[in-house]
């Protein structure tokens, strides 16, 4: 088997057993939220931005093997943001996950610019 499909496979068969076990009509109602106009509020757009922006970073380095670093100034800012979305949602996790990603983002585009 070839890695991609490995890759499917593993995907699959984890989102398949979770979204089992959560409910597949509570998944369908959670995803039906982004189509409610009230869903929309400023810290979830700005946290669904932020997630964006995370994924252009991540996908080609993990896909295609091709950082593009400068995609990391589009993070500084999306994660500075998702600090304050944090502080709206009082999410912990949120607020340390970002304060870690705006340190890597630091990082590599400093080694970039130097």
């Amino acid at each position: 088997m070839t890695t991609e499909l490995s890759v499917l496979a593993l995907f699959l068969a984890i989102t398949t057993t979770l979204y089992s076990v959560v409910g597949w009509q509570r998944i369908v109602d959670c995803m039906g939220s982004w189509f409610r106009q009230g869903y929309w509020t400023d810290y979830n757009v700005i946290e669904f931005l932020a997630w964006m922006a995370k994924a252009l970073v991540i996908i080609p380095g993990l896909l295609f093997g091709r950082e593009i670093w400068e995609l990391h100034f589009l993070t500084l800012i999306t994660s500075s943001l998702l600090i304050w979305v944090s502080m709206r949602k009082m999410l912990p996790t949120l607020l340390v996950f970002n304060t870690l990603w705006i340190a890597i983002s630091s990082t590599i585009v400093v080694r970039n610019l130097m």
